[in-house]
């Protein structure tokens, strides 16, 4: 792996690489955001804002990254969030990104518009995969996404609440991705600069959403929605509290909210059951008005003894070390991880932890961290 630390040594390598190698409107579906776009670089802002006291003197140290979340042992506090259509960003995605992960002992989390379905990627997880759910209104559609998902081998749900309606995502629109994908002339003369995404889209079949299509049934034909939307919006609802109950009940596993932003929703959060929170944004794809994650968690941690996993803008293992400093139990990113499928293809995940890993480690030298509790005190206030 040398050679690959001597070309690619951070996730901005990995992305300009993955733009080169991914068609353009793959491109704009997977790094856009909503609106003007201000979230991602209210994200960036925030985090470079972060800063860390030098500690000297301490002599050798040989830092330890491991991490415990929610009963299990982790080598890194990271793991791979939810992305929507990872099998269009690269070819099989959701099955090289379980796959890479379980090797590499992090969670994965498989998107509810995936485009493979829980059967064929959970036995990937060895019985620990993380599925995200958004949430479906009909209730038999519900308890048959929830055991199928069980059955799989998925022990950990994510309920996302903060999509509640589509979001406008114009860039991505200019893009000219529809729901369903499909290759229109000019979207062909895109793809014909990008061979090794060709042969693997030609390989494995144009993606589709497999789990959803497969409840849709005629909904997908109506015609009801904006062309950068997809039926999965004509599935689900906007949870309440009422509905998170239910899921609670009928799930018998552990439950993570993901998409909290408001310290008053934490206290009710952990009274309703849940056993963790996520902290984000979904890195501006849904609404450009909301806060960085970074700055939201404070306020969330102080009301709290829930753990707590952060995302959206992390773009190096400093900004790790920055969340967990900041009181993040656990940090996923998504992004990054299709950078890497992109610009490398199979290998590209396990190059990508090997960076994350390496960085964290040369910044716990500079700070005197020799374990991921150290952190809290090397923060500047």
């Amino acid at each position: 792996m040398a050679d690959l630390h001597a070309k690619f040594p951070a996730i901005s390598d990995l992305k300009r690489a993955a733009r080169r190698r991914i068609p353009h409107f793959v491109w704009e579906y997977l790094d856009s955001a909503t609106g003007r776009e201000a979230v991602p670089q209210r994200n960036r802002a925030a985090l470079d804002a972060v800063q860390l006291r030098p500690s000297i003197l301490h002599g050798e140290l040989t830092p330890d990254t491991s991490s415990t979340f929610l009963g299990r042992d982790y080598p890194l506090p990271f793991g791979v969030a939810p992305v929507g259509m990872s099998g269009l960003i690269w070819p099989d995605g959701e099955r090289l990104l379980a796959r890479a992960a379980t090797d590499a002992g992090l969670p994965y989390t498989l998107s509810t518009v995936a485009t493979a379905i829980p059967e064929d990627v959970g036995p990937l997880t060895a019985g620990h995969g993380w599925f995200q759910i958004y949430p479906p209104r009909d209730p038999d559609i519900r308890a048959d996404m929830l055991k199928r998902a069980h059955d799989s081998g998925f022990d950990t749900l994510v309920l996302t609440v903060d999509v509640p309606a589509p979001s406008r995502r114009e860039r991505q629109t200019r893009g000219g991705l529809v729901q369903p994908p499909r290759l229109t002339p000019r979207l062909l003369a895109q793809v014909a600069r990008c061979p090794a995404w060709a042969v693997g889209i030609t390989q494995k079949g144009m993606p589709r959403m497999a789990l959803i299509d497969g409840y849709a049934g005629d909904l997908a034909k109506s015609g009801t929605l904006p062309s950068n939307a997809h039926v999965g919006y004509l599935l689900r609802t906007s949870p309440d509290w009422e509905y998170l109950q239910a899921l609670r009940d009928a799930w018998g596993g552990k439950m993570i909210v993901k998409g909290v932003l408001n310290a008053d929703d934490a206290a009710l959060l952990e009274g309703a059951g849940v056993d963790a929170l996520w902290v984000s944004n979904h890195t501006g794809r849904q609404f450009d008005g909301a806060p960085a994650t970074i700055d939201a968690l404070p306020a969330i941690r102080a009301v709290t003894d829930l753990p707590l996993i952060v995302d959206s803008g992390i773009d190096c293992g400093l900004d790790v070390l920055r969340a967990l400093a900041l009181g993040a139990d656990f940090v996923m990113l998504g992004r990054a991880w299709h950078y890497a499928l992109g610009a490398l293809g199979a290998i590209g995940p396990a190059h990508l932890v090997d960076v994350l890993r390496a960085d964290m480690i040369a910044n716990m030298h500079q700070i005197g961290a020799a374990r991921l509790a150290d952190l809290p005190a090397r923060l500047v206030k």
